[in-house]
């Protein structure tokens, strides 16, 4: 009989491109299980078939169990987990990259580790927040403060767009419903977004924890890419939402958030948002090989060779060294 332990691992060729991706597929009171390359979540209505390689992330909600092989399924494609509660999202779990490749994670590495190259991607950031000004010349203080006015400037924006009030943000970690409506409707917005950007960076083979904006968490660089589609996506759906009805503002933002990130194409556009991002006068077709299997060994004066060959009591590199096993 053939078992999970001898299927051979998907290869980047095999798997669903991050930005072709579900957003997210949120399930909850039930139980997630595995058949062959697919999860099913089986509940009192029966049992619901979910291609595994075409999720970007799974929120599973209150009431849900889920197999240790259905975890195996989803770590292989790649697909971040999250467990959520019950008036909010949060993220604890990721599936492993869907790149070979480093290109990205050395980039973002070098672009983190010099002073002036960090503050050009945050003003690069804040140029693809708001495309009607130059960051040109900001100090990090001034982005800041032209960040709070314009976040100032979206929320009364869309108050009197929606007719839904603004009487400023509301939010306390740990108690969702101490914020007025439309309070409630932004956070579950926000926990959605930060998640799907953690699915997209991790899945990129990038380090969630350097931030070129935000700073000394471990999830530094998701809420930098987060932030980039709040004033355009996350915080319009929240007010849309608040202005719908008051009963479960918080599943019926995640749902409408969802359907409207699948009908932008958020996740194919934040792909490329990172690679322009990290490596920006690369070629867009050739910046990131995202089936490259190879592993090379560093040597001096940035060179490389390849790995698995041995190089001891030889004054050169030569092509044909000694192979290690």
């Amino acid at each position: 009989m053939t078992t999970v332990s001898r299927r051979t691992a998907l290869t980047p060729r095999q798997l669903t491109r991050t930005g072709e991706r579900l957003s997210f597929v949120y399930l909850e009171r039930c139980t997630v299980h595995r058949d062959a390359n697919a999860i099913t979540a089986q509940d009192a209505d029966g049992t619901t078939h979910i291609p595994s390689a075409t999720i970007s992330t799974l929120l599973l909600g209150p009431g849900t169990r889920i197999t240790h092989q259905a975890m195996s399924v989803l770590g292989e494609t790649g697909a971040a987990v999250c467990w959520v509660g019950e008036h909010g999202v949060r993220y604890y779990a990721s599936g492993r990259a869907l790149t070979r490749s480093s290109a990205l994670a050395e980039a973002q590495a070098t672009q983190w580790a010099n002073t002036r190259s960090r503050l050009a991607v945050a003003r690069a950031m804040y140029r693809l927040r708001f495309p009607d000004e130059d960051p040109s010349g900001l100090t990090r203080k001034e982005l800041l403060g032209h960040e709070g006015r314009r976040l100032k400037d979206c929320y009364r924006t869309q108050s009197a767009r929606t007719g839904v009030p603004w009487h400023g943000r509301r939010y306390t970690p740990g108690d969702f419903t101490s914020g007025d409506l439309v309070n409630q409707a932004i956070t579950a917005a926000a926990q959605c977004m930060y998640g799907i950007a953690h699915a997209v960076v991790t899945s990129l083979g990038c380090s969630p924890a350097l931030g070129f904006v935000h700073s000394g968490h471990e999830l530094s660089f998701v809420l930098d890419i987060a932030d980039l589609y709040k004033t355009e996506i996350g915080i319009p759906v929240a007010f849309d939402t608040a202005a719908e009805d008051e009963e479960d503002v918080g599943p019926r933002t995640r749902r409408a958030l969802r359907d409207r990130l699948n009908e932008t194409g958020l996740l194919d556009r934040c792909v490329n948002d990172i690679k322009r991002l990290l490596i920006p006068h690369a070629p867009e077709a050739s910046s990131t090989s995202d089936t490259a299997d190879v592993v090379t060994l560093q040597t001096d004066h940035d060179r490389v060779v390849a790995a698995g060959r041995n190089y001891g009591g030889t004054d050169e590199l030569p092509d044909g060294a000694e192979t290690v096993w």
